[in-house]
């Protein structure tokens, strides 16, 4: 039980600044694109290079990692690399190069998410798995590359420059490296089958495609993916050129989304334990609808604002539970990290590639705003995706089993 705290503090924190890094363009985007003289569509293929490389780093790191059984060293490696990234992104002088350290970033942190959720797949009680990996995907990176990310690197911006702001942001990582070296171990045992059946022995995606949810859990990807891209890529330009806002304004307002995600990474994943996957991952993304619809047509207290949303990135919960413990439920379990790499890459690809790029040319033709509209119709369509799911919530899926057989 202490190594299972362990494993989810320090994988956790790691992952958080990952998203310190990632998210540091997104944040910083203000002061790049005055001095580099970006348009909207250069800003959206800032944000497409990051996703498409992680897609395709997650998709083949993940599956060449359960086949090895090798975990330790692809973690150590992405720790180590996606710090030295980030100086590269400090030292860009133009779009370009800028984009190419986007790219290389993302590439080497594609296969630390699905490596870190075949961990704790191994690691976990199934009755804590939600909860577990809930916590490791979404309160480090929450925390610090959503809630203190924007506070942080904007101050270093305006009181430094942005290219130092990339610099610091390396820092940390290199840290975490010795602590994952120190603290975290290959898991003794594979994890075994925990529910829906399948074959053990071999799983190709076409398989795991077979399954309702896994097809289910990809399309959810796709446009919730899009949802999270198109908010960090645009909400700050929004409250800044449309809204008028200061720039600390801003960054205290996209730092409430770090805060929010923080808080409901406790919340939602455990919600689901007890109430079930399905209606929680169904509202919890409805609820990601507030987050656009409250910047565009709030003009009142930005207190106000800033509560609205607070509660509209919820949806930021659902994330860890369709990734990873959704298909861990439903395919043998010691194929997590394959099908996370599955659900992250498409996902990516689709949502985290395609959107900022074709909302970047949208802000280009209508303004601003067409961002936040694509942004509300993504969180819809991944409230109606998640109504069809199957329950596999381990409490639930007995009792609703329980119910069936007292029926017939």
């Amino acid at each position: 039980m202490r190594y299972e705290q362990r494993l989810i503090w320090v994988l956790g924190i790691t992952f958080g600044f990952l998203f310190f890094d990632r998210n540091a363009a997104s944040f910083l985007m203000p002061f790049i694109a005055r001095d580099l003289h970006f348009d909207n569509q250069q800003v959206g293929l800032i944000a497409s290079a990051l996703s498409f490389t992680w897609a395709v780093s997650a998709f083949l790191g993940g599956a060449l990692s359960d086949r090895t059984g090798s975990r330790k060293p692809v973690l150590l490696a992405s720790a180590i690399a996606f710090s030295l990234c980030s100086f590269l992104s400090g030292l860009a002088g133009s779009f370009a190069a800028l984009f190419a350290a986007r790219l290389l970033m993302g590439l080497v942190e594609g296969p630390f998410m699905p490596v870190c959720q075949s961990l704790l797949a191994a690691e976990s009680d199934p009755g804590k798995r939600g909860h577990n990996m809930g916590v490791m995907q979404n309160f480090g990176s929450n925390i610090l590359g959503s809630f203190a990310a924007p506070l942080v690197l904007v101050a270093i911006a305006e009181h430094s420059s942005w290219r130092m702001a990339f610099f610091l942001a390396g820092v940390p990582g290199l840290v975490m490296a010795m602590l994952i070296a120190r603290y975290v171990h290959e898991p003794r045992s594979k994890p075994q089958m925990v529910c829906d059946g399948g074959d053990a022995s071999a799983m190709s995606y076409f398989a795991m495609l077979r399954f309702r949810n896994m097809i289910l859990c990809v399309l959810m990807s796709v446009f919730m993916v899009s949802w999270m891209v198109l908010g960090w890529a645009f909400l700050p330009l929004f409250y800044v050129k449309v809204r008028q806002l200061s720039a600390a304004e801003m960054s205290v307002l996209m730092s409430l989304l770090g805060l929010s995600a923080a808080f409901f990474s406790f919340v939602v994943p455990g919600l689901s334990d007890r109430f079930g996957r399905r209606p929680v991952v169904t509202a919890c993304n409805l609820l990601g609808v507030l987050v656009p619809l409250a910047a565009f047509y709030w003009h009142g207290s930005l207190y106000l604002l800033g509560a609205l949303i607070f509660v509209g990135w919820a949806a930021s919960g659902t994330f860890p539970l369709f990734m990873g413990t959704i298909p861990s439920e439903t395919i043998p379990a010691r194929y997590v990290a394959t099908s996370m790499g599955l659900t992250v890459g498409v996902g990516e690809i689709l949502g985290g590639v395609s959107a900022p790029a074709l909302a970047g040319t949208a802000a280009d033709h209508y303004g601003l705003t067409a961002p936040l509209v694509i942004q509300a119709a993504c969180a819809l369509v991944g409230a109606l995706l998640a109504l069809a799911l199957k329950e596999t919530a381990p409490r639930r899926a007995t009792a609703l089993a329980g119910g069936s057989q007292l029926a017939a």
